[in-house]
């Protein structure tokens, strides 16, 4: 698929790798100021923080897997949905992650997060509706994974390990943007339903 077939998407990953290595590289006070942050988003009001943390990672690897992810499922989104469409489900699950993020860690305020996971993940999800049967490949297990089957899942271990602070991982975000990118995905687009179904 060529850039211009889906230029929110490689504008996006492009945005992500300039954020993350500016953080990484130039000024290491960057993440500090606009990581999400229970306390400065909650008790400050610093609500921008819900969107700018989704721009920067905590490492190679996790803005290898985003991008990645992002790579290969945000093209086809973008082709249903049109741009608009897709900026609307990246952007709602983002903020829709982040507030998930804020609900289940509002009793601690030192909790932060960074990274495009919300937001991936309801891109992820909106794919599955319109592609359920796509194989989706994960690292050392050589058989694909049925889209729908992958998509339950995710959204069943997101759930069952959402509130588990030392997991490392943002996994009431991950629900959170996931949950949004169904939702809005089938707002906008109702007939995606009935052909998931038929």
């Amino acid at each position: 698929m060529q850039i211009a077939d889906a230029p929110a998407t490689y504008a996006l990953i492009l945005a992500n790798i300039i954020a993350t290595l500016y953080a990484f590289y130039i000024d290491r006070g960057f993440i500090n100021h606009f990581a999400f942050n229970v306390g400065a988003v909650v008790k400050k009001e610093q609500h921008y923080r819900i969107v700018t943390s989704g721009f920067l990672h905590a490492d190679f690897i996790h803005i290898f897997f985003n991008m990645f992810t992002l790579f290969y499922f945000g093209p086809p989104v973008e082709e249903i949905l049109g741009k608009l469409g897709f900026l609307v489900v990246y952007f709602g699950s983002m903020i829709a992650g982040g507030i998930a993020m804020a609900a289940v860690h509002r009793k601690n305020p030192s909790y932060s997060a960074v990274g495009a996971s919300g937001a991936v993940s309801g891109v992820l999800l909106s794919a599955c509706l319109f592609y359920p049967f796509s194989k989706i490949y994960i690292m050392f297990i050589p058989i694909g994974i049925p889209a729908i089957l992958y998509g339950a899942f995710f959204i069943f271990f997101s759930a069952r390990m959402s509130g588990a602070e030392r997991s490392g991982v943002a996994h009431e975000g991950h629900l959170g943007g996931a949950i949004a990118g169904l939702v809005l995905t089938i707002l906008m687009k109702p007939e995606a339903v009935t052909r998931f179904f038929s």
